[in-house]
């Protein structure tokens, strides 16, 4: 029955066509870009593009313009534009959005390929003549450096470095991974307790993939499996949970028949495995610490 809907998802996949780029290839630090996400699909699958509650960072979303649909010979094809900003100060930065295709028991997520945005440096012009300041007044000149002490002092300098990241070099990429989650952990509890209360709130179709897909996301991220390729039954058979397929059901009952039901056990149950994920993931990294 698995290897069934497998085959099915994959030719429905075939069917989807997503395509994501940029207006342009560079921008300023800071500067309005746009981002354009297409989507062509046979006109009786529905699907969902992402809104405000997606994480779009290293870039900042300033605005989403969709426009209506268009449907030819039984395909259709739907677009939208989102306006970013970034204040990194990475050369290239890459983005690719998802697209979600709703079926009737699970959602399938369509990545286009990643589009490139390059940063676009800009330095104040150079006038064509210098102008040069009169000034009569005595200056000292200042003495010449040693350069062979000062060489001798970096070259020591340069090798202590050296020793100290060749010894401690292990040690401090772990404690520096362990702070990463920590703080990952904290922007995303943050924002999952935005998601939840927003489906409380809307109790919508969209406010739930929201939520669904900023927990498959986390955790894929966690564990380095393929969540957000499995369905809800095959998460809960994979991480030996049937609670997890049992909570995820209850929110996907909102998307896929459209009944309000009770989702703060649910919630808080799919959060407390997304932690217990984490404090996995810790354990090994000082694991390994402790075995340096």
């Amino acid at each position: 029955m698995i290897l069934f809907l497998g085959i099915l998802l994959q030719v429905s996949a075939q069917e989807v066509k997503v395509e994501g780029y940029f207006l342009q290839d560079s921008a300023k630090l800071g500067e309005r870009i746009g981002y354009v996400l297409k989507a062509s699909y046979p006109k009786e699958k529905q699907l969902i593009f992402p809104d405000s509650v997606y994480d779009f960072s290293p870039f900042v979303l300033l605005e989403k313009k969709t426009f209506i649909s268009s449907t030819k010979e039984s395909m259709t094809v739907d677009s939208a534009v989102y306006y970013l900003s970034n204040f990194e100060l990475d050369p290239s930065l890459f983005l690719t959005l998802p697209v979600y295709e709703l079926n009737r028991y699970d959602s399938v997520t369509h990545f286009p390929l990643e589009a490139e945005l390059k940063l676009k440096l800009t330095l104040d012009s150079i006038p064509e003549q210098l102008v040069f300041q009169e000034n009569n007044v005595y200056q000292p000149i200042e003495k010449k450096w040693n350069w062979l002490l000062f060489g001798g002092i970096a070259l020591i300098a340069i090798l202590g470095l050296g020793v100290f990241f060749w010894l401690f070099a292990d040690r401090i990429k772990k404690i520096w991974n362990e702070r990463n989650e920590k703080r990952r952990w904290k922007r995303f509890q943050k924002r999952w307790a935005a998601a939840t209360q927003n489906l409380k709130n809307e109790n919508s179709m969209n406010a739930a993939d929201e939520l669904l897909g900023l927990w498959k996301g986390y955790m894929e991220s966690i564990t380095n499996l393929p969540i957000k390729e499995w369905t809800s039954s095959e998460i809960g058979e994979k991480l030996e949970d049937i609670r997890i397929f049992s909570s995820l059901r209850s929110i996907e009952m909102i998307i896929y028949a459209g009944k309000t039901s009770e989702i703060q056990e649910a919630s808080d149950y799919l959060l407390e495995v997304a932690q217990e994920k984490l404090h996995e993931k810790l354990s090994k990294i000082k694991h390994v610490r402790a075995n340096h």
